[in-house]
């Protein structure tokens, strides 16, 4: 990249800072409010294990490659979902609970949003990387990829659900959270692919903007 567009792209960065330092505040604030008096200790920790991994990732990959407002807002998103569903546990989170009663739901159904959102946050930071690591341009081809990819991470996670069950046995019922649905595993797929379309059909123009602001596209 020449040397005109990096000054520009670290310009537009350090524009962002502000928001992101709010993010990472909120983030830090909801874990360490979700780690306090968890419902299950075990549990938690299998829930918030992805931003405990992957906040220190950013944190450390944050210079060689920041990634737009938008894929970091949505990460935040996707943390807050996480913790919240790791202090409760996902089949008793009392917002999702007091609906259930409500609408005589067969089940608390605040693991599904989960899933929703695990299919549209990577679905945008797929999106992200490929346009800017790969040939690929806004399109048919890049919109399929991106759906495979978020779909992939789905079914992974499906995977990761089933070994941890295998090692722990009943310890991991609250992290399962299928609470007698036989069609929990085909629902959690389903979902993220359906929040996976949702990211490329109505955010895609707000993350090109962004894109395009930084040089990208």
């Amino acid at each position: 990249m020449p040397n005109g567009k990096l000054l520009g792209l670290s310009r537009l960065v350090a524009r962002d800072r502000p928001f992101l330092w709010f993010l990472l505040l909120i983030v830090l604030l909801v874990l360490i409010w979700s780690g306090h008096e968890p419902k299950d200790r075990f549990t938690w920790f299998l829930e918030v294990l992805p931003v405990l991994i992957g906040l220190p990732l950013l944190l450390l990959t944050y210079r060689a490659f920041p990634f737009t407002g938008l894929a970091y807002g949505l990460m935040a998103l996707h943390a807050v979902i996480l913790m919240i569903g790791g202090h409760y546990t996902y089949s008793e989170m009392p917002l999702f609970e007091w609906l259930q009663a409500e609408f005589g739901w067969a089940r608390n159904h605040y693991d599904r949003v989960g899933h929703v959102a695990q299919g549209l946050v990577p679905a945008i930071l797929a999106r992200e990387i490929l346009l800017r690591t790969s040939p690929l341009r806004p399109g048919k081809w890049l919109t399929f990829l991106v759906l495979c990819v978020a779909l992939s991470i789905s079914v992974f996670y499906e995977f990761l659900e089933w070994w941890v069950a295998i090692a722990s046995g009943d310890e991991a019922v609250a992290f399962l959270a299928t609470q007698g649905d036989v069609w929990d595993t085909q629902w959690d797929m389903l979902l993220a692919l359906l929040g996976a379309l949702a990211a490329v059909l109505l955010l895609s123009g707000v993350h090109n903007r962004q894109l395009r602001r930084r040089g990208f596209l």
